[in-house]
């Protein structure tokens, strides 16, 4: 009699393991959205059974807050190391951070515009991370001008339309070079 299939996957420490499926995860959603991510998919990308990656994410969406949150923490610590603190060292550091993982920066561009939706699993996470993000600058921005909040949503605007020039003619865009043509006029105008 024949013993039942058993998939052979090797066993990793619990954090290597949840390591491994934010990454695999963080790539099928940057190439399919989160709408086309399937459970099955992530668990064969991981060698496991989708019983066997429920354990480690308890969920589908579980799984999508576990990606960005690991996505935010590395961020915060790898700017934190780079910048000095200054707006503008700050802004440079993260378009410097974002031009190294460009796979990132589609799984952000793809799930902000998907969860523009309020029956998104990240419609609530976006929402407060793009009020974080533009609360921090404009914390940085109170010397630079009087209207700290303005410049604050401005400088987002500017970076995300940017970034998503930047994905789709990555060919003939240098995410840093536009940043630093357009933040020059930028800073130019905010010291005036």
């Amino acid at each position: 009699m024949a013993l039942p299939y058993r998939r052979e996957r090797p066993r990793l420490p619990a954090a290597e393991r949840r390591r491994q499926i934010v990454e695999v995860t963080t790539r099928l959603i940057a190439e399919r959205g989160f709408w086309g991510l399937s459970m099955q998919d992530v668990a064969d990308g991981c060698g496991l059974t989708v019983p066997g990656l429920l354990h480690h994410v308890g969920s589908k969406d579980g799984l999508l807050l576990a990606v960005l949150d690991h996505r935010d923490r590395e961020d915060m610590r790898s700017v934190g190391e780079q910048a000095p603190g200054t707006l503008r060292e700050t802004c440079a550091a993260l378009v410097r951070r974002n031009a190294a993982q460009p796979e990132i920066v589609r799984l952000f561009a793809v799930l902000e515009a998907e969860s523009l939706t309020p029956d998104h699993p990240a419609h609530d996470y976006f929402d407060a991370r793009q009020r974080k993000t533009v609360e921090m600058l404009s914390e940085l921005a109170t010397d630079e001008t009087g209207d700290a909040l303005t410049l604050a949503r401005q400088i987002v605007a500017l970076m995300d339309g940017l970034q998503l020039q930047w994905l789709r003619y990555p060919e003939s865009v240098d995410l840093v070079a536009e940043w630093e043509y357009a933040s020059a006029r930028l800073f130019v105008t905010v010291a005036e």
